[in-house]
C-alpha cells in the first residue's frame, strides 16, 4: 500500500500548482534582497524595476496555481496549507521592507501594521481552530483582499522609480490602495473571527 500511494503523494508534490507556489516563496528573499540593496544600501533606482518584475511575476503565479489546479485536478492539502503562506510571505517581507526604506511612513504605516497583525491573527485562529477539526474556508473576498494588497504593494516597490517616471503619482497611488486593503483586511478579518467565536463557543 505504501509503494502505492508513495508515487502518487510525490506526483502530487511536483505537481505544476505546487512548483508555481514553490517559485513565489522563493521570489521573496530575492525581492527583499533587490529592495534592500537599493532603498538600504543606496543602489540604483533601477534596481526598483527589477524588485517589481520578480514581485509581479510572483504574483502572477498566485493566479495560475489555483487556475492549473483546477484544471488538471489537482487540487492538494499541501498546495491548500502553502498558497495561504506564500501570499503572506510576500506581502508581509514587502511591507517591512517598504517601512525600512522609508516608502511607507508616517500615518500609513498603520495600514501596514493593520495588514501584518490581521495576517498573524487569522493564522493564530485558523491554527486553533485546526486543532477542533474546524475548517474555515478562504471567501471570495479574502481572496480579492490579497489581489489588492499585491497591486498595493506593486505601486510602493516602484515607488522613488514610478515617481520620477510618472510624475509623483506612483506612491500615493500605492498608499491610497495600501489604505484600501487595509479596510477590506479589517473586514475579511472580523468575519473569520466572528467564525472562530462562533466555533470557540460551541466548544
Amino acid at each position: 500500500m505504501n509503494s502505492a500511494t508513495s508515487p502518487a503523494r510525490g506526483a502530487r508534490t511536483f505537481a505544476l500548482p505546487n512548483m508555481l507556489t514553490y517559485a513565489r516563496i522563493a521570489a521573496v528573499p530575492v525581492v527583499v534582497a533587490l529592495m534592500y540593496y537599493q532603498g538600504i544600501m543606496d543602489g540604483p533606482l533601477w534596481v526598483r524595476w527589477v524588485a517589481l518584475v520578480v514581485f509581479i511575476a510572483a504574483g502572477i503565479t498566485d493566479v495560475l496555481d489555483g487556475y492549473f489546479a483546477r484544471m488538471y485536478g489537482q487540487q492538494s492539502s499541501l498546495g491548500r496549507m502553502l498558497d495561504p503562506i506564500a501570499d503572506k510571505l510576500l506581502v508581509a517581507s514587502c511591507l517591512l521592507m517598504l517601512a525600512a526604506d522609508a516608502t511607507i511612513r508616517g500615518w500609513s504605516l498603520l495600514a501596514a501594521v493593520i495588514i501584518l497583525c490581521r495576517e498573524i491573527l487569522v493564522s493564530g485562529l485558523r491554527e486553533y481552530l485546526a486543532e477542533l477539526r474546524v475548517s474555515v474556508p478562504v471567501s471570495r473576498l479574502a481572496k480579492w483582499k490579497t489581489v489588492w494588497q499585491l497591486i498595493a504593494v506593486g505601486f510602493l516597490i516602484a515607488g522613488e522609480a514610478g515617481d520620477r517616471v510618472f510624475g509623483n503619482i506612483v506612491t500615493p497611488i500605492g498608499l491610497t490602495l495600501l489604505w484600501l486593503s487595509a479596510i477590506m483586511t479589517l473586514y475579511t478579518g472580523w468575519d473569520y473571527f466572528r467564525a472562530g467565536v462562533a466555533h470557540m463557543i460551541d466548544e
